[in-house]
C-alpha cells in the first residue's frame, strides 16, 4: 500500500523516493540515506542512487520526511545580516561539520530586527529543527517563550553567557574593548574616541569595554563617542573621521566597532593630510583580510569567526548525541598590532 506522501507526488505527477530507490537497487532507507549524504553509505552507491534521483527529476520533500518520523533532519542557524562578511565564514563552518551527517542548514537573516528574528523562529518551529544556532542573545520575550516552549536545543554564537542551561561559543566583547584601550594607552595616548554604527548589542559591549578601561585610567570623555545607528561601511567611515576630527581635533587614538569604518578612516586621513599613526592611531575590529594590506596596515582585534562557528555546529551535534551539556567556550581574541597604532 502507497503512503499518503507518495499517493500525494504521483497525483502531482512528481516522482518518489521509493521510485529514486527502485531505480538504483536499493532500499527506501538507504536512498533517503544516500540523498541527505551520510557518511556511512558508500561513494559508487551514493553516486547511483544521485545519478537515479537527477534521472528522474526526484526533489525531497522535507516536510513529509518530517511528518513521517516527527523530527526533521535539519539544523536552523539565525544570523543579523547575510550581507555582512563577518557571518560568511561561521556559515562556511557550519555547513562543513552538518554535511557528512546529513544533516541539512536552514539559514535565517533577520536584518538585525529582533521582531524579524521572531517571527523566523515561528516560522522554522512547525519543521520541528533538530536544534539551532542563534546569534547572541538580545531577543523579544515571544522569542525566548517560543524557544523554551520547543525545547529544541539550541546555541549561541558570538557571545558567552555562564548561566545554566546556556549553551555559548563565542568570545568576551568587552574584554576585546579594554584590550584596545589598553593599548592606545600604552601608546601614549589620551585622547580616545569610539565611533562605533549598526549598534548592534555586540558593538555596545564592545564600546563598553573601551569605556570602562578609559574611566579606570581618567581620561574618558563621553564627548568623544560618537555612535550611528547606519550600518558600517567604507564610505561612513569616512563620514564619521571627519566628523570627529573637525569637532575634536586633539583626538589622538580613535577604536573603530568594525574594520570597514575604519578602513574608510585611513583613506579620508590620506585625503586630509592627517597622519596615520603619528597624529592619530586607529584600530578596527574583526580584522578583516584587507585590513593587514592597508597603508598604512591597520591594527585591529582578530576574531576567531571559523572556529566559532565550527565549534558551535560541534557543541550541537554533542548536546543532540547526549554526549554534552550546555558549556560556555571561550574562544578569545587577538590584538593584532599593526602599523596603524
Amino acid at each position: 500500500m502507497k503512503s499518503p506522501t507518495q499517493s500525494n507526488s504521483r497525483t502531482l505527477g512528481m516522482p518518489t523516493l521509493a521510485e529514486v530507490a527502485a531505480r538504483a537497487g536499493v532500499s527506501t532507507i538507504t536512498a533517503s540515506r544516500a540523498l541527505r549524504g551520510v557518511a556511512t553509505v558508500g561513494a559508487d552507491l551514493a553516486e547511483r542512487v544521485r545519478k537515479a534521483a537527477n534521472e528522474l527529476g526526484y526533489v525531497a520533500n522535507p516536510a513529509a520526511r518530517t511528518l513521517a518520523s516527527a523530527r526533521s533532519t535539519s539544523v536552523v542557524v539565525l544570523i543579523p545580516s547575510l550581507s555582512n562578511q563577518l557571518f560568511i565564514e561561521p556559515l562556511d563552518a557550519i555547513h562543513e561539520v552538518m554535511r557528512p551527517r546529513g544533516i541539512e542548514v536552514l539559514i535565517g537573516d533577520y536584518h538585525y530586527c529582533r521582531d524579524e528574528e521572531e517571527r523566523l523562529v515561528r516560522n522554522y518551529l512547525p519543521y520541528r529543527p533538530m536544534g539551532m544556532l542563534l546569534t547572541g542573545f538580545d531577543r523579544t520575550e515571544g522569542t525566548r517563550q517560543l524557544l523554551a516552549a520547543s525545547r529544541i536545543p539550541c546555541v549561541h554564537m558570538m557571545e558567552l553567557n555562564s548561566a545554566p542551561g546556556i549553551a555559548s561559543v563565542g568570545f568576551s566583547q568587552q574584554a576585546a574593548g579594554e584590550a584596545v584601550a589598553k593599548h592606545l594607552l600604552q601608546q601614549g595616548r589620551r585622547r580616545l574616541a569610539y565611533v562605533a554604527a549598526q549598534l548592534d548589542p555586540r558593538v555596545m559591549q564592545r564600546g563598553e569595554g573601551f569605556r570602562r578601561a578609559l574611566q579606570a585610567a581618567g581620561v574618558y570623555d563621553p564627548a568623544l563617542e560618537l555612535l550611528h545607528p547606519l550600518p558600517s561601511s567604507i564610505a561612513l567611515g569616512c563620514q564619521l573621521f571627519r566628523e570627529l576630527m573637525q569637532r575634536h581635533p586633539d583626538v589622538d587614538g580613535i577604536f573603530f566597532c568594525n574594520d570597514d569604518l575604519a578602513q574608510g578612516a585611513l583613506f579620508e586621513a590620506q585625503r586630509c593630510s592627517i597622519s596615520v599613526p603619528e597624529r592619530v592611531a586607529l584600530v578596527g575590529f574583526n580584522d578583516l583580510p584587507a585590513s593587514a594590506h592597508t597603508v598604512p596596515r591597520l591594527s585591529s582585534i582578530h576574531t576567531p569567526r571559523t572556529e566559532v562557528g565550527r565549534e558551535a555546529a560541534n557543541l550541537l551535534l554533542k548536546m543532540l548525541d547526549g554526549r554534552a551539556g550546555a558549556p560556555s567556550i571561550d574562544l578569545g581574541f587577538e590584538l593584532r598590532v599593526r602599523e596603524s597604532s
